[in-house]
């Protein structure tokens, strides 16, 4: 499989992510540059890199779907879903991939939910994120420790930033991490249009890009320096291609 490959090369062999043609996706921060690929996914060979929690409705005609084939990681759902990359992240690193919310008469075509969960943990089991399942309700994921940012939520009409406490029901939101789309249509999702998502963990450095823009950025005194990476979507029909996970390196 393309993820073990990558694995095995960049660590054995000291490879850069220019050694396999990674770009750093118009990302331009002084403070810091990519260096080791770690992780990456082509999305050809299934789903044995991710777990999935989805939530299901009761009819058995709207059940979701999630596939990973041909290149894309399709997730086509009625209600909440994560998935996540199994693989647990030890900072710094960048996470980049290229999602496209598709807008084409599907029963779940709604332009609405490109979203992030990074660095999460779980305070309740803090080395295995898996060990406590959840059904896939965005509400499962409040007692995490993690970044999230909801891009283009709400249907479309807000993009926010938070940094998940571990609390059942307190989850802050500054704000000026709390952007509406109709005053910043810049920051909303396109629909059927190619979007590629960078997530920064660097160290105290926390970034959120978008084609090259940045959205959002902290500096985090506690920051949470490593932890699991999940897509995070409601009634949506999202498509996922090339998930690439490096090391960063201070200039």
């Amino acid at each position: 499989m393309k993820l073990a490959c990558h694995l095995i090369v960049c660590v054995l062999l000291g490879a850069t992510c220019a050694t396999f043609g990674w770009s750093q996706g118009g990302v331009r921060d002084p403070r810091f540059r990519a260096g080791k690929l770690l992780f990456s996914d082509d999305f050809a060979h299934g789903l044995s890199a991710w777990r999935v929690e989805m939530e299901q409705p009761g009819s058995m005609e709207r059940r979701g779907t999630v596939t990973a084939k041909d290149g894309v990681l399709d997730i086509d759902v009625p209600a909440g879903v994560t998935v996540w990359f199994r693989q647990e992240l030890d900072g710094p690193v960048m996470i980049q991939y290229e999602a496209t919310v598709i807008s084409a008469g599907g029963p779940n075509d709604r332009v609405s939910d490109l979203n992030s969960f990074w660095m999460a943990t779980d305070p309740a089991a803090p080395e295995d994120i898996f060990a406590h399942p959840r059904a896939g309700k965005f509400a499962d994921y409040n007692s995490l420790r993690m970044y999230y940012v909801g891009l283009g939520g709400n249907g479309n009409t807000t993009t926010r930033f938070r940094r998940y406490i571990g609390d059942a029901v307190e989850r802050p939101l500054l704000p000026e991490n709390d952007l509406s789309v109709a005053e910043h249509p810049d920051k909303g999702i396109v629909a059927n249009k190619t979007q590629t998502v960078t997530l920064v963990a660097d160290g105290a450095l926390i970034q959120y890009w978008r084609d090259g823009v940045k959205i959002f950025e902290m500096t985090d005194p506690e920051p949470y320096t490593k932890g699991w990476f999940g897509i995070r979507t409601t009634k949506n029909h999202m498509q996922v291609r090339n998930l690439q996970v490096v090391r960063l390196e201070r200039k």
